[in-house]
């Protein structure tokens, strides 16, 4: 009843009437108290997305000046919203370093590694600038200096020495309180209107807002944020590259219970294919059934995100039945039966539109009966195979393959040993390929 209940509810967070309604609402909210409109962003020091944001921003607040810009000094929640940490930390500046080459941004480039010896005094010297009104520009600068490992420019910034004060803990706690109480776990994010955007990823979704209210001075859109969205195309070779022969398979870590996993399979698909890459398929269980908690928060969040990335890519979605639990199971036993009969692909397909387009309850007969005929599976064999324990081993091995490296999340998508997590990284897979193919030897990290 919970499992049920829980995607009623989803579901109902996704129709598109009630997200209007919820906008209309807001905005009629602002006009009658007579308040401007106002964005709310969160930015951690050390945290390289928020300076991938910071440095893009700067050219969205010189546009759209009828917007408020409010900045936060903040770190993301922990424990049960970020189960590792560490791996986080430490696969976050890999990612940074390569989206920061392929937009052309600054990235360590004064230094091997960002000023850490300063982080302290850097959050002191925040601390004390946080209630001037150019706090932004001094924040984004600060984060510039930091992730550039611009040593001089950072002592420049500050020009003085600072000591720890208990102001700084007491802020940032503070400001981890109203990002947790406007319903985010996470910094370089953006709260407007009550929805949020993370990341340079998601900053086109509020500029569109932005646009969609009459708010930009010019006709033309903002050059830095068309330059990103350009730059995040997917762009496939017409024909197989006779040098992708000698390259290992792709592999794909999928979880069922994933609305990323599920946006991803399309360009999953279209990139082994266009390189002529064997696609190694490995599911592995939710991750609550791995003992790794994910709060309402983050599950909302995520839900809502991928709601509007399936509609930028033309994907349904939108009615969500939960599979987790015996569901997540049984789409993980019939997989393993449907790659032993080459249909695994139609079946990734169908159980992802089943689970978060039609409501499909994959934990009953009825729903993988459905499922089993749209992808071509006889159900007879399905309903046996379904009974075979053998895929938990299958799984417990992905799990591992996942763990050594050095990930936890899905959907990854692999290559050797380069690794990219997220369904919106597919285009930095295929430049990697790409490179490969051409003997680029130096993007294997």
């Amino acid at each position: 009843m919970k499992r049920k209940l829980r995607s009623l509810y989803l579901s109902y967070l996704l129709n598109e009437r009630c997200i209007n309604v919820k906008r209309s609402l807001f905005e009629l909210f602002r006009r009658l108290t007579f308040r401007r409109r106002v964005v709310s962003v969160f930015l951690q020091l050390d945290d390289p997305y928020s300076y991938l944001l910071g440095h893009y921003l700067v050219h969205v607040m010189q546009r759209y000046q009828n917007v408020q810009f409010r900045f936060y000094l903040c770190q993301a929640l922990r424990g049960e919203y970020a189960p590792e940490p560490a791996l986080l930390a430490e696969y976050s500046i890999e990612d940074c370093a390569l989206l920061a080459r392929e937009f052309g941004v600054p990235f360590l480039d004064k230094g091997d590694a960002p000023a850490v010896e300063f982080r302290r005094p850097l959050l002191e010297f925040l601390v004390g600038e946080h209630e001037e009104e150019d706090f932004g520009q001094t924040f984004i600068s600060v984060l510039t200096a930091y992730w550039r490992g611009d040593s001089e420019a950072v002592t420049r910034i500050m020009g003085r020495t600072y000591s720890e004060t208990a102001e700084t803990n007491v802020l940032v706690g503070k400001n981890q309180l109203l990002l947790r109480k406007l319903g985010h776990y996470n910094c370089a994010t953006m709260n407007y209107m009550g929805e949020w955007y993370w990341g340079v990823d998601r900053l086109h979704y509020l500029v569109e807002q932005f646009d969609h209210q009459g708010l930009n001075r010019f006709d033309e859109p903002v050059p830095e944020i068309a330059s990103i969205q350009q730059a995040m195309q997917l762009n496939l070779p017409a024909t197989i590259p006779a040098s992708a022969e000698s390259l290992p398979p792709l592999e794909l870590f999928h979880s069922f219970r994933s609305p990323y996993s599920y946006l991803v399979l399309k360009n999953a698909f279209a990139i082994a294919d266009a390189f002529g890459l064997k696609l190694l398929v490995r599911p592995v269980l939710p991750m609550v059934m791995r003992g790794l908690n994910v709060p309402r928060q983050k599950l909302v969040y995520i839900v809502k995100d991928a709601n509007r990335e399936a509609q930028r890519h033309g994907i349904p979605f939108g009615k969500i039945a939960d599979p987790v639990g015996p569901g997540a199971e049984r789409c993980i036993a019939a997989l393993y039966y449907a790659m032993q009969e080459g249909r695994e692909r139609d079946f990734l397909t169908e159980a992802g539109r089943a689970i978060f387009s039609n409501a499909v309850d994959v934990a009953t007969d009825e729903g993988m009966q459905v499922v089993a005929e749209r992808a071509g599976l006889f159900w007879p064999d399905l309903e046996k195979a379904m009974r075979d324990e053998k895929w938990r081993a299958f799984a417990a091995a992905n799990r591992e393959i996942l763990t050594e490296a050095g990930q936890w999340g899905v959907p990854v998508l692999k290559i050797g040993d380069q690794v990219f997590w997220g369904q919106d990284r597919d285009w930095l897979l295929a430049r990697k390929i790409e490179d490969l193919c051409h003997g680029g030897e130096g993007i294997m990290i």
